[in-house]
């Protein structure tokens, strides 16, 4: 008798497990490989469309400190516009500090010179930098085709930038690992 009655129980309890809300599982948090040497990495922004640019700016710490560089190794520094940064990138780089130097700025219609022709020249100049230095240097300068100084392109362009400061701290985890790696070959003389 006593079985009868904890029969029902059991399927009870089995019925009861089946009928668990459905909780998306959450992914596992990715591991990202440590450093061997410690890094330094200056994070020069404009200042231009401040409000904009800074949501590059929290969400690169964010995802660095996850990829362990602490923003105690990351030094801000702020500049007027993007057309400034390039030159900033270089004095920082010639400092020998700075193991990367990452550059956020928004460049937009309606200043003295075309978009384009600002944007082309802050890359190029980040590029030689990086060239010049062996110091990498990363971008989140970005150029938008159309951008109207109103609340839902301010909205717009703040959740990009929010992106983008995620990229450009994956890259540049990726390639002070990669750089890292690459310097230790060469010492070892694998490669060269």
């Amino acid at each position: 008798m006593n079985q009868m009655l904890q029969e029902p129980e059991v399927q009870s309890q089995a019925a009861e497990a089946h009928h668990v809300p459905d909780v998306p599982e959450r992914p596992p948090a990715p591991v990202h490989p440590r450093f061997v040497k410690p890094q330094r990495i200056a994070f020069v922004q404009s200042s231009w469309h401040r409000d904009v640019v800074e949501e590059c700016r929290i969400a690169f710490l964010e995802e660095i400190e996850a990829r362990h560089i602490t923003r105690a190794q990351v030094d801000l520094f702020e500049v007027p516009g993007s057309f400034e940064i390039p030159l900033h990138a270089q004095l920082l780089a010639k400092t020998r500090r700075y193991t990367a130097i990452v550059a956020a700025g928004l460049v937009v219609d309606g200043g003295i010179y075309r978009h384009e022709f600002v944007a082309d020249t802050v890359i190029k100049a980040l590029m030689d930098v990086q060239l010049r230095t062996e110091v990498p240097v990363f971008s989140a300068v970005l150029t938008p085709q159309q951008f109207h100084d109103s609340a839902v392109h301010h909205e717009f362009f703040r959740k990009h930038f929010v992106i983008k400061g995620i990229e450009v701290a994956e890259a540049c985890a990726n390639t002070l690992h990669s750089l890292e790696r690459l310097r230790g070959q060469v010492a070892a003389g694998i490669v060269g």
